[in-house]
């Protein structure tokens, strides 16, 4: 999942940054509102962890701002302030959890995991598809109990394909998704058909898998 961290204290988002990019995640950091709405309109991210206290405006504003377009991102407010009325007002924004500092990085992961879980619509650890079984926080991928070898980019992809079931991505969106920010990679490489193609081959040798369609001249599509 694509996480963008909106913090202004360096050492607290690098250390947030490092422990959630160890746990699987793909992470940006921006230090101000300016940035924050810059990356969040130019890519597509799961979550956003917002803190409140930025040095050109209020986090608040952000949250109202991306709340105008981005209904589908999971906010989770990280912040010092502790007041009930600053947890409620941030709630009515649009927020989807709150955080006070000082907090435990395995408690922002939890949280984390469990509102992007709540966003997408499933309700426990795993996703199934044609009888393939995904456990997400593990990383494993079984077929009729049978496990299936996969890369962390093949996984990554097989995930998002399942989450996005019956709608067609396209080679930017997964570009985007699974390896960060699309500025910083060269979108006309045909890597993503590569990871596509060795997945499939992985997935062929338990089954037929004509419900993984390729889109042709556009992306992917797993049809349920």
């Amino acid at each position: 999942m694509n996480i963008l961290i909106v913090e202004d204290n360096k050492e607290l988002a690098v250390e947030v940054y490092d422990f959630l990019c160890n746990v699987g995640y793909v992470c940006k950091i921006a230090h101000n509102c300016a940035d924050a709405l810059e990356e969040v309109n130019s890519n597509d991210y799961d979550a956003m962890l917002l803190d409140l206290g930025l040095p050109d405006g209020d986090g608040f504003e952000v949250l109202q701002t991306v709340r105008k377009t981005k209904s589908k991102i999971a906010v989770i407010v990280l912040t010092a302030r502790g007041e009930l009325d600053d947890r409620i007002n941030g709630l009515h924004l649009g927020a989807d959890d709150y955080l006070t500092k000082p907090f435990a990085l395995t408690e922002l992961s939890a949280r984390l995991f469990a509102v992007i879980r709540r966003i997408h619509g499933f309700t426990v650890n795993s996703l199934s598809i044609h009888g393939f079984l995904l456990q997400l926080q593990d990383y494993k991928v079984s077929y009729d109990s049978v496990p299936i070898s996969l890369t962390k980019k093949e996984f990554d992809i097989f995930q998002y394909l399942v989450l996005n079931k019956n709608r067609v991505i396209t080679r930017l969106q997964l570009t985007e998704h699974i390896w960060g920010d699309i500025l910083e990679v060269n979108s006309d490489s045909n890597f993503i058909d590569v990871h596509v193609r060795n997945l499939r081959k992985k997935l062929d040798k338990h089954t037929a898998i004509d419900w993984f369609e390729t889109v042709r001249n556009v992306g992917y599509r797993i049809n349920e």
